[in-house]
């Protein structure tokens, strides 16, 4: 345990492999990394009664309202392991979870310490997620269903940076490039704001 935190959210459109690099950063500065995915499919599985309220909508194929999505978050950042720091994937994904989490954060006296941006150009993005499709034999992945996400991405969640960079709280990164140079970008711009990884033990 340190007396250092670091609650990170990485933004970026599908294809730009942040669930990849989060995965990677919370490892290097030792926090949990929560994806909203995984935190709804650990709730149906754990047959909660917000998770109950989730297997609903999902199998209805509806999206989770906010109101459910940020009870969920909170419920998982209140656990222990969320204590000194977190990275969020995929939360908040528009304006009004930002005023969630906002007041989260604010009720326990704590804020987002940084926001990692991943920019890759959108033709890089659908050519990522195309190759996947076809490598996954997912058929219903076409350049026509990639581009209305990308197009959802664009409208809804792109906005959020705009909060975060009027709080000097965004890092964008070059999303372009190895595994391994795209984690030392990261790395490297929460480093420059005093954010230091683990040492391994």
């Amino acid at each position: 345990m340190t007396d250092q935190t670091a609650r990170l959210l990485i933004v970026g459109p599908q294809g730009s492999g942040k669930g990849t690099q989060g995965v990677r950063i919370a490892e290097a500065f030792g926090i949990p990394a929560i994806s909203t995915g995984d935190m709804f499919r650990a709730a149906v599985a754990a047959g909660t009664d917000l998770g109950n309220q989730v297997k609903t909508l999902i199998e209805a194929g509806n999206l989770v309202p906010d109101e459910l999505t940020s009870a969920v978050v909170a419920d998982r950042l209140a656990q222990e392991d969320a204590a000194d720091g977190f990275l969020l994937d995929g939360y908040p994904r528009n304006l009004g979870q930002v005023a969630d989490l906002d007041a989260f954060l604010e009720a326990r006296g704590e804020k987002i310490d940084a926001v990692i941006e991943l920019n890759v150009p959108r033709e890089e993005s659908i050519a990522r997620l195309t190759q996947r499709a076809q490598e996954q034999g997912r058929t219903d992945d076409t350049e026509e269903v990639i581009a209305n996400r990308l197009g959802i991405y664009e409208r809804e969640t792109a906005p959020i940076l705009g909060v975060y960079r009027e709080r000097g709280a965004v890092d964008t990164i070059d999303g372009v490039g190895s595994l391994d140079e795209i984690t030392e970008r990261i790395v490297a711009a929460l480093e420059q704001r005093g954010l230091t990884r683990r040492a391994l033990a």
